[in-house]
């Protein structure tokens, strides 16, 4: 299986890829199913159902916002994200859906959107089943979808929800293979991607070229620069209930009140700032990139920022270079693990996002291969066992700081990696392995619910998250 970079880095809203971005995608698809097979004029009720993870911390990701913007026929990528406070009251106020965009159907917020807290559908954590009826109540369609992490859908009975019959020039499973691959025939990483995804590009547009991947990795930085740039010149309350003040403003003036006195400012500070605007953004529901997931949407854009300000300003190819390294990382802990808290933890969010950023900052700071490899094991390696505990469910605590300790250890296990020659005891497929054991080991609690770690110390067990 070979991941595109594009499907490691999509834009979409906040503040959940798994829980937001995912379950939209899937009642979207949904409702081009039903247009496609169904007659829409005999649709006289639509409800979703919601498992597992996707009930126990769903109304704190806005899953059922999500939801119903899907059965709507809105994407994630293109969907306005200050329109959805509007369309959601339009629905919850009126009563009725315009499904798939045009068809009308009585809809109840509250009856026709059902979180089953004590049940959990055997594939994946992230369940939910969608379903439409007719005047008479008959069941007319039923589609079960999985959010298996990173904004990725699989219907029940795929074996992958990128599945293709694409094959790339240069296929690999492992990162041992990718650095064969790469001893073959002389490339970077970088270059293997990108000669990989050109050929992926056109294999559904001929006329694809260098120059289309190039753009598309630029809307990808544009977003992500624009998102923090948002960030920065945002004030007030965070949604949710839980009173979380945006910090990002406030340290953005602080630096620069520094400057004014002339007193030093430390990179540190601006890594902190970058990372924290894009994920008080995120929660906030605003447009961000999964990077690979939207709890940790801020790591990369942080690391390429401090990379752009810092390091190398101003420098498109380089910016290309670190998300092409960063995007083949990623690929492989979509291979042979997850990204998916809900499955093993904030090791495999932010413990990922942190791998991925280390290796291609290395990459874009002149790495040999082997030095992206060892930057990106560091990045992970000390991550192991994190936990995902959310308090109400929310991504905001600890979820908003989580983002700016994973940019410092990117950009620090960078470091150390470039001051070796790449040689390095642990190599990154052993790292990855267990990674995925130890979150196939790690109790449910800890795995993106509202009941357990920190969430259960702060809010008691009894109490209930909404």
């Amino acid at each position: 299986m070979s991941h595109s970079m594009f499907d490691l880095f999509k834009v979409g809203v906040g503040p959940s890829s798994s829980h937001t971005v995912g379950p939209m995608l899937a009642c979207a698809r949904f409702s081009q199913f039903a247009i496609q097979a169904l007659s829409l004029d005999a649709i006289h009720r639509v409800s979703v159902d919601l498992y597992g993870s996707l009930a126990l911390t769903g109304k704190g990701h806005a899953t059922d916002v999500a939801c119903v913007m899907g059965l709507m026929g809105e994407m994630p990528a293109t969907i306005e994200s200050d329109d959805i406070e509007t369309m959601t009251k339009m629905v919850k106020n009126g009563g009725e859906l315009p499904f798939a965009g045009s068809h009308y159907v009585p809809f109840s917020w509250d009856a026709d959107l059902v979180f089953h807290y004590d049940q959990v559908l055997p594939a994946h954590p992230n369940g939910m089943t969608v379903s439409v009826y007719d005047k008479k109540d008959k069941c007319l369609a039923r589609k079960t979808y999985f959010s298996v992490g990173g904004g990725f859908v699989v219907e029940e009975g795929e074996t992958d929800a990128l599945a293709s019959d694409f094959a790339p020039p240069y296929p690999f499973k492992s990162a041992a293979e990718l650095l064969e691959q790469c001893d073959k025939t002389g490339m970077t990483i970088s270059e293997l991607m990108f000669t990989n995804e050109i050929a992926q590009a056109q294999y559904t547009d001929p006329s694809a070229t260098r120059d289309t991947v190039n753009q598309g990795l630029d809307h990808i930085w544009q977003v992500m620069r624009e998102c923090i740039d948002r960030g920065i010149q945002q004030g007030g309350v965070l949604p949710g209930g839980l009173n979380i003040k945006r910090r990002a403003k406030g340290m953005y003036d602080a630096i620069h009140d520094k400057q004014a006195h002339g007193l030093p400012t430390d990179s540190n500070d601006w890594v902190n700032l970058f990372a924290m605007a894009v994920n008080e953004e995120n929660a906030a529901g605003g447009r961000v990139v999964t990077a690979p997931t939207n709890g940790a949407a801020g790591v990369i854009p942080a690391v390429l920022a401090y990379y752009d300000k810092f390091v190398s300003p101003n420098n498109p190819e380089g910016i290309r270079t670190f998300l092409a390294t960063s995007a083949a990382i990623g690929s492989l802990y979509k291979t042979n693990a997850s990204i998916s808290a809900a499955e093993v933890g904030c090791q495999g969010e932010i413990g990922v996002a942190c791998s991925m950023a280390a290796a291609g900052l290395a990459a874009a700071m002149g790495g040999t291969n082997a030095q992206i490899e060892n930057a990106a094991e560091i990045g992970m390696e000390h991550n192991l066992g994190l936990t995902c505990d959310p308090i109400n469910g929310l991504v905001q605590v600890p979820c908003i700081e989580r983002n700016t300790m994973g940019a410092v250890k990117a950009i620090n296990a960078t470091r150390l990696a470039l001051g070796g020659d790449g040689e390095h005891h642990v190599s990154l497929d052993s790292v990855i392995k267990t990674m995925h054991e130890t979150g196939l080991d790690m109790m449910s609690k800890y795995k993106e619910t509202s009941q357990g770690g920190l969430a259960t110390n702060v809010i008691p067990i009894n109490v209930v998250a909404c």
